[in-house]
């Protein structure tokens, strides 16, 4: 009797570390994406970003942007057949650089990647100096919630307070970084101020 008690507490224990270790999963991923950021290491990022989930879902954001902005009845309709036509190699062409692993580490850092993409000039702050470029904790005042067992979430305010949501998904064990939900309208409207 006692060999079955210890061996059910044994088991117990080893499901307990198990749930422990999964839910600590996103922390661990969040912390080591925090580390190779401030170390400049973009390339590490590809261990724990699923950059076509990424790309996928930015393009798809993108897209919706902008085919709502065509929709737009005050815009003239020549307009919107033209805008219609270059949608998507123009969003193909930010995609293509935003999600990349240094454009994924300039958004944690909270550098608009979009801006220098158009070659734009900096973004200022109120007194017209140009903001800082990088933070010390890319992922610092984040809030953090599980939407499911393997799915994740962690919301940051990027320089202009609007959200940067980053969406972490667990296959097996491992927790990946698999979307990224874009403040579109703060980004691209902020392009004309």
């Amino acid at each position: 009797m006692k060999k079955l008690i210890a061996l059910v507490a044994l088991v117990l224990l080893a499901a307990l570390a198990l749930a422990g270790y999964v839910a600590a999963g996103p922390f661990l991923t969040l912390r080591s994406i925090r580390d190779t950021v401030q170390q400049g290491d973009m390339r590490g990022l590809e261990r724990h970003v699923d950059f076509p989930l990424v790309r996928s879902s930015v393009r798809a954001q993108l897209e919706d942007y902008v085919a709502r902005r065509m929709a737009d009845p005050e815009l003239p309709s020549e307009y919107r057949a033209i805008g219609e036509q270059i949608t998507s190699g123009i969003t193909g062409g930010i995609v293509d650089t935003l999600v990349t692993p240094a454009g994924i580490g300039a958004v944690l850092q909270g550098r608009s990647i979009v801006r220098r993409v158009m070659g734009l000039p900096p973004e200022r702050t109120a007194n017209g100096a140009p903001r800082p470029g990088a933070t010390l904790d890319p992922l610092a005042g984040a809030s953090y919630r599980y939407e499911s067992a393997s799915r994740f979430i962690a919301t940051v305010q990027n320089a202009d307070g609007a959200p940067v949501v980053f969406v972490f998904s667990r296959d097996g064990l491992r927790w990946k970084l698999t979307d990224v939900r874009l403040p579109i309208d703060a980004l691209i409207g902020g392009l004309t101020r």
